[in-house]
C-alpha cells in the first residue's frame, strides 16, 4: 500500500496525530476538561466551512478559528464566574450552529466537507502533511518546555498559582495547543471523532500506569497502535479511517479494562 502517495501522506500525518492527541489529552483529562476537544471540534467544522466558502486552505482557517475560540473559552473560564462545563456548553452548540449556517451557504454537504467530518486518508494533500508536521512539532516542543508548570497547575491550580506559576498563561497555552491538535486531526480522524482520540487512549493508559509520565507514554503507544492498525484496515477493507481508529481505541480500552478485572 505504500506504493501510493496518499497512503504515505496518511501515515505521516496519522503518526503525528497519534503522538500529539494523547499528549495534549493527558493534561485535559486530569483537569476534567475533556469535553473541550469536542467543543473545539464543532468549531473546527465551522472553520472548514469558512475555508471551503472562501477558497482558502481549510486547515489554515480551522487553526485560526479554533485558536480564537480557545482563547475566548479560557478567558471566560479564568474569571471564575461560570463553571468550566457551562462555558463549554455555550460554545459547543454555538460552534455547531455557526457551522450549520455556513454549510447552508455552501449549498449543503459535499464530498470535501464530508471528508473533514469523518476523515479521509485519500484526500490528505502534501501541503497539509507539511503543515501537520510543523504544528505537531511545535505542540510537542511546547509541552516538553512547559511540562512542569503544566503538570502542577493541572493537578492543583490554586497551589500552582500560590507557588508563583502564571496559571492563566499555562492554561491558555494548553487550550491553544488543543485547538491546534483538533485542527491537525480532522483529515485523518475527522472533526467529529478527534475528541475520542484525545481521551480514550489516555483513560485506557490511566488504568494501568503507575505515574502520570508513564501514562503519557503508554497513551501515545496505544494511539500509535490504533492509528497504524486503523489506517491499514481502512485501506484493505475500504472503511472510513476515522471510525476504524476510534473503534480500535475503544477495543483497547475494553481489553485493558477486562484484563485488569481478571488480574484482580
Amino acid at each position: 500500500m505504500f506504493q501510493y502517495g496518499f497512503m504515505v501522506r496518511a501515515f505521516a500525518a496519522g503518526l503525528v496525530i497519534a503522538v500529539t492527541a494523547p499528549l495534549i489529552g493527558s493534561f485535559l483529562v486530569i483537569r476534567r476538561f475533556s469535553l473541550v476537544a469536542d467543543t473545539l471540534s464543532h468549531v473546527a467544522l465551522a472553520g472548514v466551512a469558512i475555508g471551503l466558502l472562501t477558497g482558502t486552505q481549510p486547515l489554515i482557517t480551522t487553526v485560526i478559528l479554533t485558536m480564537i475560540v480557545a482563547f475566548l473559552i479560557e478567558a471566560i473560564r479564568s474569571r471564575g464566574r461560570l463553571p468550566a462545563e457551562a462555558v463549554l456548553a455555550i460554545f459547543l452548540p454555538g460552534g455547531l450552529a455557526l457551522a450549520v449556517v455556513l454549510i447552508s451557504f455552501a449549498n449543503g454537504f459535499n464530498a470535501g466537507l464530508f471528508s473533514y467530518l469523518f476523515g479521509s486518508i485519500t484526500t490528505v494533500q502534501p501541503d497539509e502533511v507539511w503543515l501537520i508536521l510543523l504544528l505537531g512539532l511545535v505542540a510537542v516542543v511546547t509541552i516538553v518546555h512547559f511540562y512542569r508548570p503544566l503538570l502542577y497547575s493541572s493537578f492543583d491550580e490554586d497551589s500552582a498559582r500560590a507557588s508563583g506559576i502564571n496559571t492563566k498563561t499555562i492554561s491558555l497555552v494548553l487550550m491553544l495547543l488543543t485547538a491546534v491538535t483538533v485542527s491537525l486531526s480532522m483529515r485523518i480522524v475527522g472533526v467529529l471523532l478527534i475528541g475520542a482520540l484525545m481521551v480514550i487512549p489516555v483513560t485506557t493508559a490511566m488504568q494501568v500506569s503507575r505515574s502520570f509520565k508513564q501514562g503519557i507514554f503508554l497513551a501515545i503507544a496505544l494511539a500509535l497502535a490504533a492509528v497504524t492498525a486503523g489506517l491499514v484496515m481502512a485501506y484493505y477493507l475500504n472503511l472510513p479511517a476515522g471510525g476504524v481508529i476510534v473503534l480500535l481505541s475503544l477495543a483497547l480500552f475494553a481489553g485493558v479494562t477486562l484484563l485488569k478485572q481478571t488480574v484482580k
